[in-house]
């Protein structure tokens, strides 16, 4: 059950794409239901909700997820993501907060610039003791959560299919590459039964040297101009995790 939100809380710029006119998200919830699927089996396994608001200095979001109540008879989870931004949409503090059966855990980074370059200072709170670690990248830098609104304000329109674009991501430990490959638009089809069309774009996330770091997710974004994020999947050692978006 961990990996179910561990895919989504997974959920540019070496090569980066254009971006277009920043978008205004204050005060946004987006509501999710997190869906396993093997073979005929369909079961809702956990809710997830990504909120932003504005700030004086600039944005705050968060991004919590919880199994349900079956679920957690199996393995309960708690996680949440704090990010803090500037009016840019830049990262300036990120947390995770990770609550999964009897395990917890908190990393906190914080992010500081100088002209294109990105450094930041990680610290990982565990109940063995707490460790630090320094990262730094030449471009600009995200976490796991900042990063989805740097896709959400690309302009689509002006990428290539199937080229590559990569992105640095900082994580609690260890500085990350995200890979994007935009696939252009297709439908697809919500859990309700309804048809959208989306841009699609499949993840993968290396260490430095080129290894892989996890498995590749694929996320759709509605093409109008709120650019939400509709489906998120992800693969499973058995099975696969759908993460749905659910309208208010």
């Amino acid at each position: 059950m961990k990996k179910l939100l561990t895919s989504l809380l997974l959920l540019v710029a070496l090569v980066a794409p254009q971006q277009a006119t920043g978008r205004d998200f204050s005060n946004e919830v987006l509501n999710y239901e997190i869906v396993y699927h093997w073979g005929v089996i369909w079961k809702h396994a956990a809710d997830a909700k990504l909120s932003i608001r504005k700030t004086t200095d600039g944005y705050y979001s968060q991004l919590s997820g919880k199994t349900r109540s079956w679920a957690d008879k199996v393995y309960p989870v708690r996680d949440t993501l704090k990010c803090t931004m500037d009016k840019q949409m830049r990262p300036l503090r990120y947390e995770k907060l990770t609550h999964e059966d009897d395990y917890y855990a908190r990393d906190v980074i914080k992010f500081s610039y100088n002209h294109t370059h990105t450094s930041a200072h990680c610290t990982r709170y565990r109940k063995s003791g707490n460790t630090s670690i320094d990262l730094s990248a030449k471009t600009q830098a995200y976490d796991m959560l900042s990063v989805f609104y740097m896709l959400r304000n690309l302009d689509f329109n002006e990428m290539s299919r199937n080229k590559n674009y990569t992105t640095v991501i900082f994580s609690g430990k260890e500085k990350e590459y995200l890979t994007l490959n935009y696939k252009g638009v297709e439908t697809i089809k919500m859990r309700d039964g309804s048809k959208r069309k989306a841009y699609s774009i499949q993840f993968r996330f290396t260490q430095e040297g080129g290894k892989k770091s996890s498995d590749n997710i694929t996320v759709w974004l509605s093409t109008d101009d709120s650019r939400i994020p509709l489906l998120l999947v992800g693969k499973l050692p058995v099975g696969e995790v759908k993460c749905y978006y659910k309208a208010n």
